[in-house]
């Protein structure tokens, strides 16, 4: 087994080294990108065309049968100015949301409403991520670093079609930048607050022109502590990180129709997992009160709340033109390998103990989850060339993982490790059809099999457990031009997550929890448009779903449970608004927003309940123990209202280049955490934003800039932890500082 640590090291090394070196030989570039807004670039005083792949095919966005938003490399950048990990994403546009529990190991993400709780690094999530055409499946693989990307797509609703079981809420669709025909040198730093860097950077090297050509890129951001202990007096100590990752790519192309490509990427974190604060909440209210104190928490316990993690992901992906249709292999392996602990109650002390605080701690609670990981994918297409009046494509997918949870409980719970395995595999087809030169009919199915095993390791009593199900998926849509700058659409689409087994309450000796596959029905109807000769764009999606036998975690309350429950059914509906304004060619403004209503419907669904907190459902007592009745509650991690805004304004100082001001913010709705319905675990809106200003280069090869996130340093709580008090998290304070970025 190669030193993962090692070779991330000299590749990153290497990679950042050759993308601060002032390059030999520096190609001119026609580049006309603006930070703006992630999604946007102004040219010749209109908006840049928006490619997006959720077809499986590039494709202008306004002309594909389905709600879909882009975040570009350059507002990428600027999310994670100041070393932001993948939870920054949330909001970024309409109807995304993520959060995480697990710091920078283990996000998880929501669309639509639709998401998982579950903090265990086995959990299922109805989101998938796809890197490179590569599932990322597991939750410690989803948090892989963003760096040196094309475009992230949003693709919202069922997927189920061309990407499988467990999108039933839709795909977070992330493209890096691939090997060229041309050397290019990209890269940026920035240092701030707390001493936090962030640096990127990728280097393109054609070894022999037109056939074979290599990519290195790299990324490194840090941040020193910056958060003291009250309780034992140390000053700075938790809030460290230093998250190390690296990408090796060759792309070989012996002849016109022949390309393979070959991706190696590790990954390297080392830091602070999530910090708990106790009784911060409440009570009877979800106001944050006199023991909150963003710069310091009071531990006697979590032995720094260290999160240590690996990964690698290698993939090879072979494709061949043939006169009448193009055959696509990708194969991929991947692992990921370490561990998180916390001092999960937030505070010191016990009620039986001389001392506890802050507030009451009815009992101490210090755990670590580790994870072993091994994930195979074998994926193969075959599709029509684009263009023509019927395009088709069909496939085959196999994924196979394999990995190993373990708990330990410093003095409780007893160390368990678990093992789940997960084998899938499925057959798709789509087509897509020019009725008429204004309407194309679009429609898809696909065939899956999925099988889950589970089994305790080293016990009297391994508790095995096995679940399996196949299912069928399909969507049709319709398109239609109303003329040449404006089109209507309308889908349905049918998804499915596949049945889940949870197995940590085994480490609290309770049994592990199945839950069936959940199915979705969903109907969207959109219009999009591109107006004014393509300086006003405006898209508008509406949509509609229902689910069969919708899988909930209720996580937490006062037994500290992680129980997989299917309730009867769920619904939701809402819009999605994504718009973009080019004023003048040097003013640019875009606006993106997003209502969601979702409803548990299961008049018998109860769940377990917080310790400490002022619950507003009705209560029933199930055999000794209280329990909520959540009928009619939203879902968990479902803000009502999801928007983002963001504006760029440049004057031209020279021929050459501009002096610029961009602000990006966005909005949080209303958002309950948990199944139940409780004052404190449930958020008021909540604001986020950040400022650049700085000098540019018309031609993009230099920017030079200050800048500042969460500028004016919101205090706003992410999320809860409830069994034993009033214990939440809150998100990253005010970070300022400079940058710079460069494009040869």
């Amino acid at each position: 087994m190669i030193d993962r640590s090692l070779t991330l090291r000299l590749l990153s090394a290497s990679t950042l080294a050759l993308a601060f070196a002032q390059p030999a030989i520096a190609q001119d570039v026609d580049s006309s990108d603006t930070e703006a807004t992630g999604a946007e670039q102004a040219d010749n005083g209109a908006l840049d065309v928006i490619v997006v792949t959720a077809n499986r095919r590039e494709e202008n966005l306004q002309d594909v049968p389905v709600s879909a938003a882009t975040i570009s490399s350059d507002a990428v950048q600027n999310i994670f100015a100041a070393g932001g990990d993948t939870t920054a994403l949330a909001g970024r546009v309409p109807g995304l949301f993520v959060e995480s529990s697990n710091g920078r190991a283990a996000p998880r993400f929501y669309i639509r409403g639709l998401g998982n709780t579950d903090f265990d690094l086995a959990a299922s999530q109805p989101v998938s991520v796809v890197m490179d055409d590569v599932v990322l499946e597991n939750v410690t693989l989803k948090s892989f670093p963003i760096f040196d990307v094309e475009r992230i797509e949003v693709l919202r609703g069922p997927q189920g079609t061309l990407f499988g079981r467990n999108t039933p809420a839709g795909i977070v669709k992330i493209d890096t930048v691939k090997p060229g025909d041309e050397f290019a040198v990209t890269g940026s730093a920035s240092y701030g607050s707390f001493n936090s860097v962030s640096i990127d950077g990728g280097v393109t090297v054609p070894i022999v022109p037109g056939i074979a050509s290599v990519r290195l890129s790299g990324l490194w951001q840090q941040r020193d502590n910056w958060v003291d202990n009250g309780f034992t007096g140390e000053e700075d100590a938790y809030g460290a990180y230093s998250d190390i990752a690296g990408r090796a790519q060759i792309l070989i192309t012996p002849t016109d129709r022949l390309s393979i490509l070959g991706s190696y990427s590790v990954r390297d974190l080392d830091g602070t997992s999530t910090l708990f604060r106790a009784n911060i909440l409440g009570p009877g209210t979800n106001d944050l009160n006199e023991n909150y104190d963003r710069d310091t928490v009071f531990y006697d316990a979590g032995a720094g709340n260290q999160a240590k993690y690996n990964a690698e992901i290698a993939t090879g992906k072979v494709e061949y033109e043939a006169d009448f249709a193009t055959f696509t292999s990708i194969t991929s392996f991947a692992n990921s390998e370490g561990s998180s602990r916390g001092d999960i109650d937030g505070g010191f002390g016990a009620s039986f103990l001389p001392f506890m605080g802050p507030g009451f701690i009815p009992f101490p609670s210090d755990t670590q989850d580790s994870i072993t990981l091994d994930q195979f994918t074998q994926e193969v297409r075959i599709a029509s060339p684009s263009g023509g009046t019927f395009e088709w494509q069909v496939g085959g997918f196999y994924f196979d993982s394999d990995f190993d949870v373990t708990t330990v409980g410093f003095d409780f719970p007893p160390s368990v490790t678990v093992n789940h395995t997960n084998e899938s595999w499925a057959v798709f087809g789509q087509a897509t059809t020019e009725v008429t030169e204004a309407l194309k009919l679009t429609a898809g199915i696909r065939y899956t099999e999925d099988e889950k095993a589970f089994f305790v390791r080293d016990a009297a009593d391994p508790q095995a457990r096995s679940v399996s199900d196949e299912r069928i998926s399909w969507d049709v849509a319709a398109f239609y031009e109303l003329s040449l700058d404006a089109s209507v659409y309308a889908r349905v689409a049918s998804g499915f997550r596949a049945p889940t087994i949870q197995g940590r309450d085994v480490a609290f000796f309770a049994a592990p929890s199945i839950a069936t596959s959940e199915k979705i029905m969903s109907y969207e109807a959109g219009f999009k448009s591109e107006l004014f000769d393509r300086r006003v764009r405006f898209n508008l999606a509406g949509y509609y779903y229902t689910i069969d036998d919708p899988q909930f975690s209720a996580v937490g309350g006062a037994d500290n449970l992680v129980q997989l429950v299917n309730a009867d059914k769920g619904r939701g509906y809402g819009f999605e608004m994504d718009s973009a304004f080019q004023i003048t060619p040097d003013f640019l403004i875009t606006l993106g927003a997003s209502w969601n209503d979702t409803k548990i419907q299961d008049e018998n669904l109860a769940v377990g309940i917080c310790a400490q907190c002022t619950v507003l459902d009705p209560i029933v007592n199930i055999a000794g123990t209280d329990r909520a009745l959540v009928d009619g509650n939203p879902f968990p991690n479902a803000p009502e209202w999801i928007g983002d805004v963001s504006a760029r304004y440049a004057i031209p100082v020279s021929s050459t280049g501009e002096i610029f001001a961009y602000t990006d913010w966005t909005y949080q709705g209303e958002t309950s955490f948990f199944l139940y319905d409780s004052y404190e675990y449930v958020t008021d809106p909540q604001i986020e934003g950040g400022l650049r200003i700085g000098y540019a280069k018309f031609d993009g090869s230099l920017e030079v800039a200050l800048f500042a996130r969460n500028i004016t340093d919101e205090d706003n709580v992410k999320g809860g932890i409830d069994f034993n008090n009033n214990t939440a998290f809150v998100n990253d304070p005010r970070v300022i500082g400079v940058s710079v970025r460069f494009d040869y």
